[in-house]
C-alpha cells in the first residue's frame, strides 16, 4: 500500500496575525511531502508513526462520537489499516513550521473521511471554510489548537488567501521567475520548535494593552500590506513593508526568535541584504527570508544553509 503525496506548506504571512484577524498567504511547498505505507519490514520511525497513527485513530473515534455532524471516518478501515502497521512516510521535518501534521491530518482525511469534499468540486468559500473548520478539529490532536489551514492547503495543494477568520479563498500567485534576483527563502535554524509553547507565549501577551496596539496597529497593518504586495506583483513595496514587519517582529515577539539570530535578524535590517520573519510559530525551525538580491543574501549568510522557496 502507498497512499498519494502531500506537501509541506508555508505561510508567507499572516502568522500569529491571523489568530488576530490579519489577512494570510499561505503556499504549498512541494520539496517535502508525505504518504501513508505499509512495510514488511517497518524501521524505528515507521513503528513510532504507527504508535502515533494508533492514538490519533482514537481521537478521531472521540471527535466523530463528539461531533458528527461535522465528519465521520471509516473508522473499521482505518483501525484496520492501523493495526496492520500503517504508518505516515514523511520527508516533512517536525517542529519546523512546514505543516508536518497538516499534511498527516490531509491523507488521513482524504482516505478514510465519508462524503469528502475533493479538490475537483467547485470549491465554494461555504466549502473551504467547512473544511478548514474540519481539520481545525482533526489536528487539534497535534496542536491543542489548530486553525486548520495547514491541512487545507496539503489537502488542495493550492496557495490560500486568508482575508479574515471567516473569509478564505483560493488564490493565484504570481508566476516564478528562476533568473530573477529576488527570493523567498528558508533559513535553518537548526533547533526543533515546538508550537504550543509559543502559541501560549502569544496568548499571555495578548492580555497586554500594549501588545494589542502594537499587533492592530503595526503587526496587522504590515501583514495585511505584504499580502497585498505579493499578490498583486509589487516588490517594491512589498519589501519596505517586509522590513517593517521585520522590525516589529524582532522587537515584540523576542522569545520566538532563537537568541542566536537575534544579530543577524538585526544585520539584515541594517544592511538591507534580506529581512528575516517568522515561519509558523517560531521558537526554531525554519526562519523565512526575503531579498531583492539572493546572491548578497546568500553571501552575508554564508555561514547558514539557505533553501530557495519562490524565486521573483
Amino acid at each position: 500500500m502507498k497512499g498519494p503525496l502531500f506537501y509541506s506548506k508555508i505561510l508567507l504571512f499572516g502568522e500569529y496575525g491571523i489568530i488576530r484577524d490579519s489577512k494570510g498567504l499561505s503556499i504549498p511547498y512541494n520539496f517535502y511531502n508525505g504518504a501513508l505505507k505499509k512495510s514488511e519490514e517497518p524501521s524505528e520511525e515507521a513503528i513510532a508513526s504507527n504508535r502515533s497513527l494508533r492514538s490519533f485513530a482514537s481521537y478521531l473515534e472521540v471527535l466523530q462520537s463528539q461531533e458528527p455532524e461535522l465528519v465521520t471516518f471509516d473508522l473499521q478501515t482505518l483501525q484496520n489499516d492501523v493495526e496492520s502497521g500503517m504508518y505516515f512516510d514523511s520527508s516533512i521535518p517536525q517542529g519546523y513550521g512546514v505543516g508536518s501534521s497538516g499534511a498527516l491530518v490531509a491523507a488521513i482525511y482524504d482516505k478514510y473521511a465519508n462524503n469528502k469534499i475533493t479538490v475537483l468540486e467547485n470549491l465554494t468559500r461555504e466549502k473551504l471554510l467547512q473544511l478548514k473548520n474540519i481539520f481545525s478539529h482533526m489536528e487539534s490532536f497535534f496542536h491543542g489548537k489548530s486553525s486548520g489551514l495547514d491541512p487545507l492547503n496539503s489537502y488542495l495543494s493550492i496557495p490560500i488567501l486568508i482575508n479574515s477568520k471567516d473569509n478564505i479563498e483560493a488564490t493565484g500567485i504570481p508566476t516564478q521567475s528562476f533568473d530573477g534576483k529576488g527570493a523567498v527563502f528558508l533559513l535553518d535554524s537548526g533547533i526543533v520548535g515546538e508550537t504550543a509553547p509559543m502559541v501560549n507565549i502569544f496568548m499571555e501577551n495578548l492580555k497586554d494593552k500594549g501588545f494589542r496596539a502594537m499587533l492592530k496597529n503595526q503587526f496587522v497593518k504590515y501583514t495585511d500590506a505584504c499580502v497585498d504586495n505579493f499578490l498583486h506583483g509589487d516588490m517594491k513595496s512589498l519589501f519596505t513593508n517586509t522590513k517593517k514587519l521585520s522590525k516589529v517582529v524582532l522587537n515584540n515577539f523576542k522569545p520566538m526568535i532563537p537568541e542566536q539570530f537575534h544579530g543577524i535578524w538585526q544585520h539584515g535590517i541594517d544592511t538591507n541584504d534580506y529581512y528575516l520573519k517568522l515561519c509558523g510559530s517560531g521558537g526554531g525551525g525554519y526562519i523565512l527570508g526575503f531579498t531583492e538580491d539572493l546572491e548578497r543574501a546568500k553571501a552575508s549568510l554564508k555561514d547558514y544553509k539557505l533553501e530557495v522557496v519562490y524565486q521573483f
